[in-house]
């Protein structure tokens, strides 16, 4: 039993056409059966969003794999979830390390905390159980053994065009949305906003079907997706896809394989 991943972002060609560079991130740990990801997405008005990005990732997982291979608990009993209240603790300790760490790049680089700002959504899987939380907009899905594609969070959308609430805002600690479900879920699809109009029904927030499907196929029938990835990176990058959203993309792609 182990986990394959994979992660990748695409420049958007709104971007492109301005020669700026990708303001996306994604990444995953995996260590023994358990996997750790997160995106993040630069806000188009931040003056160093990408740097942002990559740091609130690299930042939330090396805390979240530190964290868990020091708790003696967790690894006794994996099966079973970490309580909401622990979650909550747990994730809230993430989002002010990575709220430490982008004060220190701002400091030294003498700049505004504000010229960071990204959104940030994070989870940790086992075989039995997914923790998850978002700051932002993006979208994280997951798909249950014998059931339904699942939306975790309805993103966060502000009052007006474009507007969500970012890991340097004022009020992010409040917007802190966290979940935990139970049961194995085979399939996890992490994303920033760049894909929501494709892969989510704005309607009703519902995930499409048709869009994760591929991708869990991709996983199961490729042995070594970091690897293998030309599937990811010309789906990111087709004409098809680019026609429709014209913003930065981002995929970070998770099955447990029994």
């Amino acid at each position: 039993m182990s986990w394959k991943a994979i992660a990748r972002s695409a420049v958007g060609t709104s971007h492109q056409a301005e020669k700026i560079p990708c303001q996306d991130c994604g990444n995953y740990r995996i260590f023994n059966d358990v996997i750790v990801g997160a995106v993040a997405d630069g806000a188009g008005s931040a003056k160093y969003s990408q740097i942002g990005s990559e740091l609130a990732v690299d930042t939330a997982l090396n805390y979240l794999k530190g964290n868990l291979n020091n708790r003696k608990k967790f690894w006794e009993n994996l099966s079973k979830p970490l309580t909401e209240k622990e979650v909550k603790k747990l994730f809230n300790q993430t989002f002010k390390k990575v709220i430490k760490e982008l004060n220190k790049q701002a400091t030294n680089k003498g700049d505004s905390v504000n010229d960071l700002a990204c959104t940030l959504l994070v989870f940790i899987a086992t075989p039995e159980w997914v923790a998850a939380m978002q700051i932002g907009d993006g979208f994280m899905i997951v798909h249950p053994q014998d059931s339904e594609y699942q939306l975790l969070f309805k993103p966060d959308k502000g009052e007006f065009f474009n507007e969500t609430t970012f890991v340097t805002s004022a009020n992010a600690v409040e917007e802190i949305q966290v979940q935990v479900i139970s049961g194995n879920q085979e399939f996890i699809c992490a994303s920033t906003d760049g894909l929501e109009k494709v892969a989510i029904r704005l309607s009703d927030w519902k995930p499409f079907p048709p869009f994760f499907k591929p991708f869990e196929e991709y996983l199961r029938e490729t042995n070594n997706p970091e690897e293998d990835d030309q599937y990811i990176i010309d789906f990111l990058n087709s004409e098809r896809l680019n026609s429709r959203t014209d913003d930065d993309k981002t995929l970070v792609l998770c099955l447990f394989e029994n």
